[in-house]
């Protein structure tokens, strides 16, 4: 019986439709728990005076209160540059940064008396920049400027028939966990060591950054995180600041203490997807073929580097998209603001790469007045013109046959002449159709991160315990590992059993980002069970008197004859033979020059296409999506049914971003919108009414666990169709060929003013 390759439900699944999967909120508190709170910043700029302590600690339960003077060692959680306090000394920089942590007997103690933080602080207003166009203006980066080339792009713009600038501006998104960010440290051994459960993505990053606050070695720090309520980049590095405080507070008190942040506070304190201006300047023949392009990409990095060099190396070498471009000048520029610092989002900069060429091809497209379909066929990879701008070859030329499947499933010609007849005859309703693909590289743009370690223990009775690197945010990468564990095995999927992530057990992890959770992961572990079954197939052979064996299903069998699996591991327990294992995987082939931004750094790519049929009402600005055919390409699927859902997810996730999700900063730096009655994510009822799904079925040919490919980020890109659906209803308000400008998130006012720049 195939364990891989099979819809099995998620191994979680019976816990959280009941309500009984415990979250690290849910673990129960020894009798001494205290409670921290944070104290945030009432300045978007300023220089810190002062904190009334006093008046602090006079406050009902308050046990302790903690400044930047507290920190034993390192003062910082930034996780490539040291440039980001745990809590604010002398520079205010946002508006909602902690200055200090409430330590209190109850968590709404440590509310109240943190909620005191614009009182009791006293600081200096110093001038704000909130705008990344004019920290640009002002030469104001996180990190220096990138630049990607390829060709001659201002000789191929001087020499094209036909040019085009343009400039458009996308927004961020916050990642709206279900479950906030938390910690919950616990002193161990008289407090010569601690124990951490954080809802993180990246253990091993909070283990290595509590450590460099406490001044301590990381072996003395074990972080545990059995499931996440969702994580989607925002609990990679942004999880460090509450991992600390509590960390901190714990050991300096001699209790455990939680830490949980309320909504509203997490939207203030933590960053979330960067936000991009584009300035471009293309050139392109008469059929729409691009043949140069310059391009600018402004992003709001927020007040620290966070994550925003890889980001936008990752913006960078998605602009690409599926599209054969061949003289390009790309500039990166991640703007310093005094605004949250801007972190990983699914997708980690590809999106906003390769949003900028579809809105290039559509405007492209409505220029020349063709379909916007046949401009992109015309620029898709192809044989001869396969290369990337970056130096990396496509292997996988998906495009043409992903759209020829599409648009003939989806029925797409015929629905957009329905489409003009039904606008021919509606003066309020407006409707839209679009098609995009996704080619989205697969690995960390770093090639050091593409590594993963697992441990394999079978039991004496049979039965298999899995602990890897990775962890659990909802997506079912324990699903998949366990399935390859008991595929290796030739077990029963309930035989199998992923433990917690721990980096007392599996050290030195990378984060669960980057869409290589199941593949590097779950190559691990099956190294792991490979060992452990050639041991066994060595004592199989010997017993069945047969060379060649087989385990199947929980039997092993050979030579005509046949033992249950636990009877041969209680065998190979007596005869002492090694039952456990350790595995390790790193991806092969990859490079990375990040100066020159060159390289081979994807292992493979993942495909996709979408086609998006929207209406909009002409009166409101209102829109809604009518129907979506998404085909995806997930390579020979670990768990098609687990697969099908993060397609789905994805492709809802993206639409909130490009349609509902706007966010809001007043003139004081405040962000208006930090909770669920000012923040508009999606709900069921903006899922469309007609959702079709498919998965594209080819085997990867790269050698990945299974022949699979990954689906975490990728899907979030068939959201572009959506857009571009409300953009083309848009169009049908004016002229033939207007250009209607668009932005996003499209909301009902951005796209009235789209609507009202093009009517006639």
């Amino acid at each position: 019986m195939m364990m891989v390759c099979t819809s099995v439900p998620h191994e979680s699944a019976p816990l959280h439709v009941t309500g009984r999967a415990p979250y690290t909120d849910d673990i129960p508190e020894p009798a001494g728990t205290l409670h921290a709170a944070l104290g945030l910043s009432p300045l978007a700029h300023g220089r810190l005076i002062s904190i009334d302590l006093e008046r602090l600690r006079a406050q009902p339960g308050v046990v302790a209160v903690l400044t930047a003077d507290d920190v034993p060692a390192e003062n910082n959680i930034g996780p490539l540059a040291h440039d980001d306090p745990i809590l604010a000394h002398g520079e205010l920089r946002y508006l909602g940064q902690p200055v200090f942590a409430v330590i209190a007997t109850t968590r709404d103690a440590a509310r109240r008396a943190a909620a005191l933080a614009p009182q009791v602080i006293q600081a200096e207003a110093l001038p704000a920049r909130l705008n990344a166009l004019e920290a640009h203006a002002a030469g104001e980066y996180v990190v220096p400027p990138m630049h990607l080339a390829r060709g001659d792009a201002t000789g191929a713009l001087a020499r094209a028939p036909l040019r085009l600038q343009g400039e458009w501006q996308l927004g961020g998104q916050e990642q709206f966990y279900l479950e906030g960010q938390i910690s919950f440290a616990m002193p161990q051994e008289g407090g010569t060591a601690l124990l951490l459960h954080c809802s993180t993505q990246h253990p091993s990053e909070m283990q290595q950054l509590v450590a460099h606050a406490l001044g301590w070695g990381s072996h003395r720090i074990s972080v545990q995180c059995r499931r996440m309520g969702g994580g989607f980049g925002g609990k990679e590095s942004q999880s460090a600041a509450f991992a600390c405080v509590a960390s901190i507070a714990a050991l300096r008190l001699g209790h455990p203490v939680k830490l949980r942040v309320d909504r509203d506070d997490d939207f203030l304190i933590t960053g979330r997807r960067h936000p991009f201006h584009y300035r471009w300047d293309v050139g392109f023949d008469a059929d729409g073929r691009i043949l140069a392009a310059e391009v600018d990409l402004i992003s709001n990095a927020g007040h620290s580097a966070d994550l925003s060099a890889p980001v936008m190396a990752r913006a960078l070498c998605h602009f690409d998209n599926a599209y054969w471009l061949p003289n390009l000048s790309l500039h990166g520029y991640s703007a310093r603001t005094h605004t949250q610092s801007n972190t990983a989002f699914r997708g980690f900069g590809g999106p906003q790469g390769a949003l900028a060429i579809e809105m290039i091809l559509d405007s492209v497209a409505r220029r020349l007045r063709l379909d916007p379909l046949l401009v992109r066929e015309r620029n898709f990879y192809a044989q001869g013109q396969d290369i990337t701008p970056y130096g990396q070859r496509v292997q996988e030329l998906h495009a043409q046959s992903l759209a020829k499947r599409l648009s003939y499933s989806s029925h797409y010609a015929e629905r957009r002449a329905e489409i003009a007849a039904f606008n021919a005859r509606s003066p309020v309703l407006k409707r839209g159709i679009a098609f995009t693909p996704v080619k989205f590289g697969i690995s960390f743009n770093v090639a050091f991160l593409n590594q993963a370690g697992a441990l394999v223990h079978v039991y004496a009775d049979g039965s298999v315990l899995v602990n890897h690197g990775g962890t659990e945010m909802g997506q079912g990468i324990n699903t998949k590992v366990a399935q390859v564990v008991a595929h290796e095995l030739g077990v029963p999927l309930s035989s199998v059993r992923c433990s917690a992530t721990d980096t007392a057990k599996v050290a030195n992890t990378s984060a669960t980002a980057a869409s290589t959770g199941a593949d590097l992961n779950g190559k691990a572990a099956q190294a792991a069970a490979q060992v452990i079954k050639a041991r066994l197939t060595s004592l199989a052979s010997e017993k069945l008197g047969s060379a060649r064996v087989s385990f199947v299903n929980g039997v092993v069998h050979g030579n005509g004859r046949n033992m249950p699996f636990s009877e041969l591991v209680r065998l190979a327990y007596l005869r002492r033979i090694q039952l456990w294992s350790d595995g390790f995987y790193t991806t092969p082939g990859l490079s990375w020059d990040k100066d020159k931004l060159q390289g081979h750094p994807f292992y493979y790519y993942a495909w996709g296409g979408a086609v998006v049929e929207a209406v909009v009402d002409t009166l409101t600005g209102e829109t809604r999506i009518l129907q979506a055919d998404l085909l995806h390409d997930v390579g020979a699927s670990l768990n098609p049914a687990i697969d099908i859902g993060q397609i789905e997810g994805g492709f809802v996730q993206g639409l909130g971003w490009l349609t509902s999700e706007e966010l809001v900063w007043d003139t004081q730096g405040r962000l208006r919108t930090h909770a669920p009655s000012t923040y508009k994510i999606p709900t069921a009822n903006d899922c469309p009414p007609v959702l079709k799904v498919e998965l594209f079925g080819a085997a990867n040919s790269a050698d990945t666990i299974h022949r699979s490919k990954a689906v975490g980020e990728p899907p979030l890109l068939l959201a572009f169709a959506g857009l571009l659906a409300i953009k083309d209803a848009c169009a049908a308000c004016g002229p033939i060929g207007c250009d209607p400008p668009l932005t996003a998130p499209a909301t009902p006012e951005a796209v009235l003013r789209a609507i009202d720049s093009v009517a006639v």
